[in-house]
């Protein structure tokens, strides 16, 4: 596959934002946010998808522990 060229990395990365976007503004609700999901798996490398969608996870994740804090899950007592 040949890299993409400055126009379909720009048509990518508007999809993208624009996904991102009414994700955000619907609570990450997929379902309402399918045209524009269509659209960003059509203008966009399926490895860039898997990235951005990874990217994404992440950023969401980064922004809950900021918010929240870092809670450790509960295991086994230590004996003291």
């Amino acid at each position: 596959m040949a890299a993409p060229n400055s126009a379909e990395r720009k048509a990518c990365w508007d999809a993208r934002d624009l996904l991102w976007k009414c994700l955000d503004d619907n609570n990450d609700n997929i379902a309402a946010c399918q045209s524009f999901k269509s659209e960003f798996d059509r203008n966009c490398p399926a490895q860039w998808v898997k990235y951005f969608t990874k990217r994404r996870d992440f950023l969401k994740y980064k922004e809950k522990l900021q918010t929240d804090g870092f809670t450790p899950a509960e295991g086994p007592q230590q004996a003291s």
